[in-house]
């Protein structure tokens, strides 16, 4: 068959080594009924389960404060949670996935890719390339580790209603995958006025989905309720990254910023405030080049230097390389 065969597990010993599953609290004296307590109550792993604090784990029904510290007691056996030494830091990045964005030029101002254990925010104005990498994601994220891709499924949560599955099909045709069984790995969900709900329905359900993309729009006029419920749902979406070595992508718009001064080029700023900015990894601007050119920017990366990539609008570019592998 000429078409890749989608999700087949590779290395699926070292996937495991990931996180360990909350079942195994069993076999350290653990009471399945309490086991399934916690499963019931969205936490499927011992990495997850540390990440709460003892009062929230005992606001489960069923869960005293004296089993809650025993199941902590054996969490924390199978869960290093404490301090560790730099290279044990440099062997835990091993784990890091980086997946192609389908531009080479793009993949080597990003280090390889999109990174997992992490959220990458990209912002700009309208048609500055966004959602069209978004697009591409979901079918890249699908491919085998072994051409860059993710060897995973992709939950894409749409605030703005600009995702399109036909956009999809040509993607998946160039990177030579069926476009139906790539369809099939993308679960879409529209959100617009009730998107913090939404997310938060969704997020109960994610422990399934490896990889993860939203295409978040924050509305211009935030209140006070607003940051405090979205500080919450990006510090989800950064225990979920990092409980099941997850990739977010995450765009977002720019606005006027009256402050930047007539001495300011470019006088916009990304909407969300410090909130969004610190939620954020590796914060990426996108803007129009000349024609069909757009410009990528390395705004803000804890371990990329400031530099920017050229990249053909991801419309035309992935007319052109139709039916041609460009990874090998």
């Amino acid at each position: 068959m000429s078409q890749l065969q989608l999700v087949e597990r590779e290395e699926i010993d070292e996937e495991e080594d990931l996180f360990e599953a909350i079942d195994k609290l069993t076999a350290h004296g653990i009471n399945a009924g309490d086991v399934k307590k916690l499963q019931d109550a969205g936490i499927y792993t011992c990495n997850g389960l540390m990440m709460h604090t003892k009062k929230n784990l005992t606001g489960i029904k069923g869960l005293s404060e004296a089993k809650v510290d025993k199941i902590c007691e054996a969490a924390e056996k199978l869960v290093n949670y404490g301090y560790i030494t730099g290279s044990d830091a440099l062997l835990k990045r091993k784990a890091v996935v980086k997946i192609t964005t389908g531009s080479q030029a793009l993949d080597e101002l990003l280090g390889g890719g999109i990174e997992t254990l992490q959220i990458t925010e990209a912002f700009g104005e309208f048609r500055s390339g966004k959602t069209q990498l978004a697009h591409t994601l979901c079918v890249s994220t699908q491919l085998p580790t072994s051409m860059k891709g993710g060897n995973g499924k992709v939950a894409y949560i749409d605030t703005e209603g600009t995702f399109r599955p036909d956009r999809i099909v040509p993607i998946a045709e160039r990177f030579g995958m069926d476009p139906g069984a790539v369809l099939d790995n993308v679960m879409m969900l529209l959100s617009h006025s009730i998107l913090l709900v939404c997310m938060q329905r969704w997020l109960k359900n994610l422990s399934d989905y490896w990889w993860v993309f939203l295409e978040l729009t924050i509305p211009n006029k935030l209140n006070l309720y607003f940051f405090q419920k979205l500080a919450q749902m990006l510090s989800r979406l950064t225990k979920i990254a990092e409980e099941f070595n997850v990739a977010v992508y995450m765009t977002n718009q720019v606005i006027a910023d009256p402050a930047g001064g007539v001495f300011i080029s470019d006088p916009k700023k990304p909407a969300g405030g410090h909130v969004l900015a610190h939620a954020a990894t590796v914060r990426l601007m996108f803007r129009k080049g000349k024609g069909e050119q757009r410009v990528c920017k390395v705004f803000d990366a804890p371990n990329l230097p400031e530099s920017e990539a050229h990249f053909s609008d991801y419309r035309r570019w992935n007319r052109r390389c139709k039916g041609l592998n460009l990874l090998q």
